[in-house]
């Protein structure tokens, strides 16, 4: 299995002069500094990718041993695009991805394992709360059936971790292909779903703290959980 962090944006919304991955946090640490020591403690620094683009030197250079995948249109694209690089270099194996801006509990991890190790597709999502300008989701025969931010009656938020099997791996790839360059990776998800009948189960990590940092007062929220 790889790790992908998605971590090219400019995150224009929260407002930094640096990359948002690289906020930091009330506990002296940035997003992504908590992200890669919640990792390592399950899995392997060798099997972990970045896309990076906005002032990808500042990231490079604060985390050296991690493999990095340059999205060069991080200006003009979005997720689905800069996911789509890094799957290309992972064709046939499992992926778990996320978003540069979740900061999580490390135990979340647990969450996950029995998934990992029996290869099957998920989302992760919070069904405490279901925010209007969140990615929501719906179900249909116990499996994701809608999945975007303009889902009506929301079952939760996705929180921005997502694990994508071996053998889904290629069907995804050749949906976000498909996607516009705005398109966030959530679409090609939705298309998979729709056109090839893909199986993703929703896992509920509502009982550990998981936020993504879209503006300041996020960060306020997460700096007060920490």
């Amino acid at each position: 299995m790889k790790i992908v962090i998605l971590a090219a944006g400019i995150g224009s919304r929260l407002g930094n002069p640096f990359p948002k991955p690289l906020t930091p946090l009330k506990n002296e640490k940035s997003i992504m500094k908590m992200q890669i020591e919640n990792l390592v403690s399950k899995f392997s620094i060798d099997d972990i990718l970045t896309v990076v683009g906005f002032k990808k030197d500042l990231i490079m250079e604060r985390f050296p041993d991690i493999t990095y995948i340059y999205n060069p249109f991080f200006d003009r694209t979005n997720t689905s695009k800069s996911l789509l690089k890094a799957l290309t270099k992972c064709k046939n194996e499992s992926v778990l991805w996320l978003n540069g801006d979740v900061v999580f509990d490390q135990n979340i991890l647990n969450l996950f394992e029995n998934n990992i190790n029996e290869d099957k597709s998920f989302v992760s999502v919070n069904t405490s709360k279901v925010g209007e300008e969140e990615v929501k989701y719906t179900l249909k025969n116990g499996y994701i059936d809608e999945l975007s931010k303009v889902v009506k009656n929301g079952l939760g938020e996705a929180v921005g971790i997502n694990f994508i099997s071996s053998q889904d791996i290629n069907i995804f790839i050749e949906h976000l292909k498909k996607c516009d360059d705005n398109d966030y990776f959530e679409k090609g998800l939705e298309m998979a779903i729709s056109e090839n009948n893909l199986k993703i189960e929703a896992i509920d990590v509502s009982e550990y703290n998981c936020m993504e940092i879209d503006f300041k007062e996020d960060l306020e929220c997460v700096n007060k959980l920490i």
